[in-house]
């Protein structure tokens, strides 16, 4: 018998009926996630019921050497539950209970496979919510937030994903039960919540979150402004995060987003404008009607040619719901798009802008632009045809130079749709090899034999070496005690 259908056969009897799939057709639903250009077929896909059955699937992995690569709903959009070869992919697609709901500290514990979206509704009768919101949120799932460290429109005063998780329970690829914070604001030791938040699979496999929750502010209100001119639009950004107010929400779009969501949602977009802003304020009544009057003049100041406030509730989630359905809406008007993720300074907005345009020209291949303008995480939506030769080549190559823009400028590869596989070469520019050297350090706390969605997030030194993002002396590593890496 050989080895792979030695585990096959062992995997058959921990697992339910049905619970293990290992034919082709059963692997193609999980050859990819959201990144869909990178695609790769497991060995197998484990589908457990029981955190007990997650740990032996680990437990079986880790004593014959197999790779695991952890699965939540597969949204995320970079590659970053693509399959390794040979791997066995764990879906946690069965662990949906909302374990524990306490109004009264306003915490709830999850399993890792709730939904984003249905958070806030089941605490919804309590006067509460889930702050943290991506716009894929009535898809997505907790567990694969906290692994990307998520954010959505409202994380400019709110906070991403790790500002509003108080404690995950965790495997280590050895089976190991890590808790790590709890219910309370604060824990001893090292932040490795922290640690956690953002790690993309590579330290352990989420099987408990704890969050924190809100209370729903008294009033919210959206005040939407059109611009005749992108550069001033993203001025006008700056301007009011600099008066010192601080917005729920700020977001932004120009004229080829703002004409593909109109067209899907029917929010009531202006089409005809270059960019248009979404400035929510929330909080008591009279706060925000102060705000509001403040940011009416700041736009108008700025040089918006039309400033109007939703009337109400209804009107107020019609127009985020535009903003949410942009990148659906971008991907009726080719056959392709490349979702891009960085974030820059606020105050090199309009400069990116603009550099971003000329580069669209010099690569002939529109752009769609989306941004979570507040915090600088810009969403570029290259528009593409694969089935032309060469033009999916061209998107990654622009693509990159979008991210090398952002680490110019003094800003990041990614905000939060993570690394991946697709900004890992990247990695290289925006860190040195002391610095990566850290990261992988990091990973060999956890997972000693670098099982856990192997090849991911984290660039080899040899591969930065390979790319020139390094100097090596003699074909030698500067770190001979990391040669393995």
């Amino acid at each position: 018998m050989s080895p792979q259908t030695a585990l096959l056969e062992a995997l058959r009897l921990l697992l339910p009926r049905g619970a293990l799939l290992c034919d082709k057709e059963d692997l193609h639903p999980y050859e990819c996630d959201g990144l869909s250009v990178y695609r790769a077929l497991p060995l197998a896909v484990c589908l457990p019921e029981t955190v007990e059955q997650v740990q032996q699937i680990l437990q079986l992995c880790y004593a014959r050497r197999v790779p695991v690569v952890a699965r939540g709903a597969g949204t995320g959009l970079s590659g970053g539950a693509l399959p390794s070869p040979g791997c066995v992919v764990l879906s946690l697609a069965k662990f949906t209970s909302i374990l524990e709901i306490d109004p009264d500290n306003r915490i709830a514990r999850l399993q890792p496979g709730v939904r984003n979206l249905a958070i806030s509704q089941a605490v919804a009768c309590h006067g509460l919510y889930y702050a943290p919101d991506p716009s894929s949120q009535i898809a997505c799932t907790i567990g694969g937030n906290v692994a990307e460290n998520s954010g959505g429109v409202h994380c400019l005063k709110y906070g991403l994903t790790v500002h509003n998780v108080l404690g995950i329970k965790l495997l280590t690829m050895a089976g190991e039960l890590l808790v790590i914070g709890g219910a309370t604001l604060d824990a001893p030791g090292y932040d490795l919540l922290a640690v956690i938040n953002g790690s993309e699979g590579l330290m352990g496999v989420i099987v408990e979150v704890t969050v924190k929750l809100l209370v729903k502010p008294e009033r919210a209100q959206v005040v939407l402004a059109a611009f005749d001119d992108i550069g001033r639009a993203g001025e006008a950004v700056g301007g009011i995060i600099a008066a010192g107010i601080l917005p729920a929400g700020l977001e932004m779009m120009d004229n080829l987003a703002i004409r593909a969501a109109e067209a899907y949602s029917h929010a009531g977009y202006p089409v005809d404008a270059a960019a248009i802003i979404l400035c929510e304020l929330d909080g008591g009544n009279e706060e925000v009607s102060e705000q509001i009057s403040c940011v009416r003049q700041l736009l108008l100041k700025a040089g918006a040619i039309d400033v109007r406030s939703s009337r109400d509730e209804a009107e107020r989630l019609q127009l985020w719901a535009g903003r949410k359905a942009a990148f659906p809406a971008v991907g009726r008007m080719a056959p392709d798009y490349y979702c891009m993720d960085g974030t820059i300074p606020r105050r090199r907005l309009a400069e990116v802008l603009v550099r971003i345009s000329e580069m669209s020209r010099e690569y002939g291949l529109v752009v769609a632009n989306v941004f979570h303008a507040g915090d600088g995480n810009l969403h570029p939506l290259i528009l593409y045809d694969a089935n032309k030769p060469g033009e999916l080549a061209r998107t990654e190559a622009f693509g990159g130079r979008i991210l090398e823009l952002c680490i110019a400028v003094g800003g990041t590869i990614t905000g939060e749709h993570g690394v991946g596989m697709e900004k890992i070469d990247q990695m290289c520019h925006q860190f040195n090899p002391p610095e990566l050297a850290q990261f992988h350090a990091l990973k060999h706390a956890f997972d000693p034999d670098g099982l856990l969605n192997p090849g991911k997030a984290v660039p080899t030194l040899h591969r930065c070496a390979e790319l020139g993002g390094m100097h090596v002396h003699g074909g030698k590593l500067p770190f001979p005690e990391l040669e393995r890496f």
